[in-house]
Order: structure tokens, then C-alpha cells, then sequence
């Protein structure tokens, strides 16, 4: 797969993705905008990738959107209410492409996540950070509001409330130790062994059935939401049932031999 502003390495059953234009702290403008979406799309009929290690190129992670690219900030025709609608789900969408994406992402955050990035770092399913890396909902300081790209939903989720309130109404820095305390973040790893250590989580997950490994990542983004638990139940036994029947299959596959 070639990109101007990703980077994709597949090792086996794992695909690295790294975010990659280190100049601008991997800010993001439209071409990586439709790169990230077509990248993630295109995971829903890939049976050879099972899970997804992302990352960032240089000191950052993603420092939100590039203030500085024209057709951001000023695009052709001015801002109205419906470009700024439409300019919106551009950027929200692709967290729904990220939740979607039937495979378990790692985010292996080696810096900043501002903004945008933010965002991207929530819609992991499984974070490890650098020491230096920090999260701010940079939304809120700019004049935006602060639940932005799925944050209102996501944050809490992870942090609980109380903690999601703080950072999204605030927009104060959340430093790596805190991020851990709270639980934002699984593990804090330094930075030369961040790609490494996740590279070993994303071999223990692909070591699962694919099957069991898909249903899991699926149950997990309907029952954080709404269900009541008899509807989580129903759900898990649903899934459990199928991957159930797939090792009893094999298993008789393996005997007939």
C-alpha cells in the first residue's frame, strides 16, 4: 500500500501503521485525513491482518489538525454552516471507521496527542505510551467544544465521568503517569521498547482464532454503550456459540485425518 502521509509495514498476521509526516508533529491535513479512512476501510475484508499496532513517526503522535494547511482553515467559498458540517464529519467519521475496523488496534502512543489526535488515541483499543507522551482535548482551548470526534463517548468509557469532565472541560494536559493512573493508558513503556512490547501484545492476540478475536473487539464496542447486561449476555453467548462450533469443527477435522 502506498502513502504520502502513512506508513504500513505488515509482519505476518500484524500490520504497523505509523503516522508519518514528522515535521509537523504528524498534524493532520486532508490527504492524511483520506488516507487514514481509505487505510481503515479497507480493513473490513482483510483476513490476513489480525491486529493493527498504530503509531507515530518522529517525537509525536498526532498534534491535532494542521492549523497551518489552507484548505483547513481557509477553504475555498469561506465557512458556512454546511461546510462546516460536512468539514466535520470528514474528521469524525474516520473514528467510526477506527471502531468499526474488525481488528484490535494498539495505539503505541511515543508522544503528543493533541486535538484530532486525541481522538485517534481513544479509539484504540489498547493504549501504551511513552514516557513522554501527553493528551490534551486541545478542542476546548481553541474556542471549539470539547467533546469533539467521539471523546464524549469514548473518554468516559476508559477514565470514568468524573475524569473525562475534567480533561474535556478543561483541556489541561494529561501527563503519561496520570493517564496511567486513571486508566487512559495500559502500560508506561520508554520509548525505544514501545514498538517492541507492542509488537509482543499484537503476537499474543494473533495467536487467538480470528473468529473469537473479531467477535470479542465487536462485543466490546456494543456493550460499553447502552445494553442492559442481559443484552450484553445474549450478545456474548451469541458470539461464544459460534466460536465454540468453529473449535469442535476443527477439532473433528483434526480427528478425521
Amino acid at each position: 500500500m502506498d502513502y504520502e502521509t502513512l506508513q504500513f509495514v505488515q509482519e505476518g498476521p500484524i500490520g504497523i501503521l505509523t503516522l508519518n509526516r514528522p515535521k509537523s508533529l504528524n498534524a493532520m491535513n486532508f490527504l492524511m485525513l483520506n488516507e487514514f479512512r481509505n487505510f481503515f476501510s479497507n480493513r473490513f475484508l482483510d483476513h490476513d491482518i489480525r491486529v493493527i499496532i498504530l503509531t507515530g513517526a518522529g517525537k509525536g503522535f498526532n498534534s491535532g489538525l494542521d492549523l497551518g494547511d489552507p484548505a483547513i482553515m481557509t477553504p475555498e467559498g469561506g465557512f458556512t454552516p454546511k461546510r462546516a458540517y460536512e468539514f466535520q464529519k470528514l474528521f469524525s467519521e474516520f473514528i467510526i471507521c477506527m471502531r468499526r475496523c474488525p481488528q484490535p488496534i494498539i495505539g503505541a502512543i511515543n508522544g503528543a496527542a493533541a486535538g484530532a489526535g486525541f481522538s485517534i488515541a481513544m479509539a484504540c483499543d489498547v493504549r501504551l505510551a511513552a514516557p513522554e507522551a501527553k493528551f490534551i482535548a486541545s478542542y476546548i482551548n481553541i474556542g471549539t467544544g470539547g467533546a469533539d470526534m467521539g471523546s464524549s463517548w469514548l473518554l468516559p468509557r476508559s477514565v470514568g465521568a468524573g475524569n473525562a469532565a475534567r480533561y474535556l472541560l478543561t483541556g489541561d494536559r494529561l501527563e503519561s503517569l496520570e493517564a496511567l493512573r486513571i486508566g487512559f493508558v495500559q502500560a508506561i513503556i520508554e520509548r525505544e521498547n514501545l514498538l517492541p512490547e507492542a509488537m509482543k501484545m499484537a503476537q499474543n492476540m494473533a495467536g487467538k482464532s480470528p473468529l473469537a478475536l473479531r467477535l470479542t473487539k465487536e462485543a466490546l464496542n456494543r456493550n460499553t454503550g447502552g445494553l442492559s447486561l442481559e443484552d450484553a449476555i445474549a450478545l456474548e453467548d451469541g458470539n461464544q456459540s459460534m466460536c465454540v462450533m468453529q473449535v469442535m469443527l476443527h477439532a473433528d477435522a483434526e480427528m478425521g485425518k
